[in-house]
């Protein structure tokens, strides 16, 4: 019996262990550092439907305990990825998760639409993104756009909808609430803080975009506590990410009730953490006597 197994939407994760968009490409560079096949799922670099260059100036930021980041989700496109990427990771043996973005509701029913041919497992809707329409506000801020969004991208949504949400967004168990009546499958969280950063040497903000995502173990605390109260109001499986570095990280996230964590900025301070903490993570389980996920989930 694998005792890391757990199941998301009937998908079944050898274990809860997924590598987090924009942090792992879309595998290969770590795959010559270790076998990545080890991981339990990957979630691809931040899609858009057509390719995009990113942002201009500074793109990363070292904080205390932590990192920001402004990369603007420079990506080949949706139909590069199908054609380019998703036949390498398919090999893998890993559950995929096309990670979604857009800046209109159209462009991600564009996007899902190409995805629902391929052969993704999940589509994990970036709900973070500008939203043109919407005066440059993340869709995932306000529930009512937010809702609107999902249920839009369902419609047309042939594979297990995950829906990544965002620490900014208001009321963060009114928008996981909101996501699961427009029709989420399941949800992901945290995305990263929105920060700031000034070099006071030019006197100027460090990011030409002024505002940047705050990530990094400083963030684990509130997200801990964000994932939490979001599995205690919702009835669909969650995913929990933000600042995990440890095995004991893992356990905290998996306790409070996720299903699966994400690890991002861990894997560029530590290159090797998946395959270090996929066995460690065994090692635990072992040690302590635990024999599957279910046990500890959600026990807090």
């Amino acid at each position: 019996m694998n005792r890391l197994e757990t199941t998301i939407n009937g998908v079944v994760f050898k274990n809860p262990i997924i590598a987090a968009s924009g942090t792992f490409g879309f595998g290969r560079e770590y795959n010559e550092l270790y076998d990545v096949s080890i991981l339990g799922g990957i979630s691809s670099k931040g899609l858009t439907l057509n390719p995009r260059e990113g942002n201009s100036g500074i793109r990363v930021w070292e904080t205390a305990s932590g990192m920001m980041n402004s990369v603007g989700l420079q990506n080949p496109g949706v139909q590069k990825f199908i054609s380019d990427e998703l036949p390498w990771m398919k090999k893998l043996g890993n559950v995929v998760l096309a990670n979604l973005g857009g800046a209109t509701i159209e462009d991600y029913i564009a996007g899902i639409e190409l995805l629902n041919n391929s052969d993704v497992d999940f589509i994990e809707l970036n709900i973070s993104c500008p939203n043109v329409k919407a005066g440059g506000m993340a869709l995932g801020i306000k529930n009512d756009i937010a809702y609107e969004a999902v249920a839009a991208c369902k419609a047309v949504c042939k594979k297990p909808l995950m829906v990544k949400l965002s620490p900014n967004a208001e009321n963060i168990i009114e928008m996981a609430q909101a996501c699961e009546k427009a029709g989420a499958d399941s949800l992901s969280l945290v995305n990263t803080f929105k920060g700031l950063a000034i070099d006071i040497k030019k006197r100027k903000p460090v990011f030409d975009n002024l505002y940047a995502g705050v990530s990094g173990a400083a963030i684990k605390p509130i997200a801990l506590r964000m994932v939490h109260e979001v599995c205690k109001n919702v009835s669909i499986p969650v995913v929990g990410m933000g600042g995990i570095y440890t095995v004991e990280d893992i356990v905290e996230f998996i306790m409070a009730g996720a299903s699966a964590v994400q690890i991002g900025t861990v894997n560029f301070s530590h290159p090797l953490a998946g395959k270090e903490l996929v066995e460690g993570l065994a090692q635990y389980f072992e040690k302590e006597g635990i024999s599957s996920i279910d046990e500890i989930r959600g026990i807090i």
